[in-house]
């Protein structure tokens, strides 16, 4: 009887040579970026501040809040700042639909491991496409 018992199989945390070759569930990936894009806000919300202060508090700010689109702030260029917008763009979208779909796996308490995959994956589209249209938006393509 011993004979016949299967081996089981020892799962050992991965190696840092192993970090690039490893392939991560959605689920896991999902994880990783909520926890960058929050760390992402967190260290840009100067930034945000500023931004929102300069458009809301005169017309005249507004203006200058406008012209930093297009002929940049100082030494850094419209384009690097628009870049650096969608970075704030992805972070606030990815951060917020990661964490509506924790919430819902929280309140639901019966998520199967195919009900994550899914959700991760919707995360993961829905975040990414909204990034792309909106990003579209802020460089003028539409």
């Amino acid at each position: 009887m011993a004979d016949t018992l299967k081996e089981r199989p020892v799962y050992r945390n991965i190696h840092i040579t192993q970090i690039v070759g490893y392939r991560l569930p959605p689920a896991g990936i999902v994880s990783i970026l909520h926890r960058v894009s929050g760390a992402v806000l967190f260290l840009l919300l100067p930034l945000v501040i500023w931004l929102f202060d300069t458009s809301v508090t005169s017309e005249i700010s507004y203006d200058h809040f406008t012209s930093v689109f297009s002929a940049g702030a100082g030494f850094l260029p419209g384009w690097f700042i628009k870049l650096v917008c969608l970075g704030l763009i992805w972070a606030y979208l990815q951060h917020f639909i990661a964490g509506v779909r924790h919430l819902w796996m929280d309140m639901t308490h019966n998520v199967s491991k195919e009900q994550g995959h899914g959700s991760a994956v919707i995360t993961l589209g829905l975040s990414a496409l909204l990034t792309v249209a909106l990003g579209a938006k802020l460089f003028g393509l539409f």
